[in-house]
């Protein structure tokens, strides 16, 4: 920047060159919240790296104060380096600069009134304890980290609803039970009006994605062990089957399996259906688990019936904990999606490529009833005040129309 400025100026360019500093956002918030919670490790880096005396530590619970601190610091910094700054024109981002302030404010309004900010209701990765949208430069931990949608699938159980998360609505025609988490809690709750069963931890996601939830009981997943659940398509009962593997903290906590399509899914029935001490554990016939087959939907090329079986047994998958599954998930799932087609047994989605079948079935049973959706981070985020992030829709909010 500097080197194109005394270019300029050598060409006879009237050059600006003014400087800023930026101080808004939970880049400074977050680091003087940190300190305010005694954080160790980061007020010793504080202390250690940046060399800032015990006196001045101490003021940093003040992020107006911490942020002045590290701009009269850095202004030193540049002016060692001999850039062509005009110093008169130095500013920070924040209302404490009321020109600055102005200026932005400026801006907004020429924004909104070329058609460029515009009101909508959006998911967002969310600080419950700063109470505002996270962004990547705002975050300790899950950079690069957006809201996902899942459908949920409803498979019901006396009246009550259990849906099931999942990112390929298209596989239902090939669901052959439920997963739960025997050691997970999971709660009886009214949502919107209608009695869904899901994780405790997907009933708090849900009151931030504007769902009206009321917690009616809890329980540990292992009590629905055994159960018989109606799946939407057909109303083929299918039983509810533990895995540890499903985790609470994902999605709804509940999982259908298409062991056909599934690699995961595959493996842990095999697994589950091998292992009678196990399944005695929980009074489950094992007779009636072994008759849990694979049901096959999706006809690919380079693959039989049943692509999750074949992939697993190609690369030699062990158990549901080997590595290879997740590399025989993502072979099977990117095969099907690019070049698979729905089999005879999907009804009028029969012939029709997966990717296209996807869309199709997920708008034509969200409208009649049989699938909703919610939002969930794929990764751990954590704000810069060190408060684990969730994903929140805010109604109505201002947002910049980049498309």
């Amino acid at each position: 920047m500097d080197v194109i400025a005394r270019y300029k100026r050598m060409k006879g360019f009237n050059v600006l060159f003014p400087w800023g500093w930026h101080w808004t956002g939970e880049t400074v918030a977050g680091a003087s919240e940190r300190i305010k919670k005694r954080d160790r490790k980061f007020i010793e880096a504080l202390r250690v790296v940046d060399g800032v005396p015990e006196e001045e530590l101490k003021k940093f619970v003040d992020p107006a104060y911490m942020a002045k601190y590290y701009t009269d610091y850095n202004r030193e910094a540049v002016k060692k380096l001999g850039l062509s700054i005009d110093w008169r024109r130095e500013f920070h981002t924040t209302s404490l600069h009321p020109r600055f302030s102005r200026f932005v404010e400026w801006q907004y309004l020429r924004l909104r009134e070329k058609g460029y900010v515009v009101k909508g209701t959006h998911p967002v990765v969310w600080c419950p304890n700063c109470r505002s949208p996270v962004g990547d430069a705002d975050r300790l931990e899950g950079s690069g980290v957006y809201p996902e949608e899942y459908v949920l699938v409803k498979f019901s159980l006396d009246g009550v609803f259990l849906p099931a998360a999942t990112f390929r609505p298209e596989t239902v025609f090939g669901a052959t039970n439920l997963w739960l988490n025997p050691d997970a809690e999971y709660v009886e709750a009214e949502v919107d009006g209608e009695r869904w069963i899901i994780s405790r931890q997907a009933a708090e996601k849900l009151e931030n994605q504007l769902r009206k939830i009321k917690v009616l009981r809890s329980f540990r997943g292992r009590e629905l062990i055994g159960r018989k659940v109606k799946e939407p398509v057909e109303g083929r009962e299918i039983p509810i089957l533990p895995g540890w593997f499903v985790d609470p903290e994902s999605a709804s906590g509940v999982v259908y399996s298409v062991p056909a399509h599934a690699p995961y899914d595959w493996i842990a029935l095999k697994d589950l259906q091998e292992n009678p001490k196990l399944l005695a554990a929980f009074n489950l016939s094992v007779d009636e688990v072994r008759k849990v087959k694979p049901i096959s939907i999706i006809r690919v090329e380079g693959f039989g019936e049943f692509p999750a079986i074949e992939a697993s047994e190609r690369l030699g998958v062990k158990d549901q904990y080997d590595p290879k599954a997740e590399e025989a998930t993502k072979l099977v799932y990117k095969k099907e999606f690019h070049r698979g087609f729905m089999k005879e047994n999907c009804g009028v989605y029969a012939g029709l490529p997966v990717a296209e079948a996807k869309q199709k079935i997920t708008e034509d049973f969200k409208a009649k009833g049989l699938f909703d959706r919610m939002y969930d981070l794929p990764q751990k985020v954590v704000c810069r005040c060190t408060t684990p992030c969730v994903v929140k829709v805010l109604q109505d909010q201002w947002f910049l129309n980049y498309s």
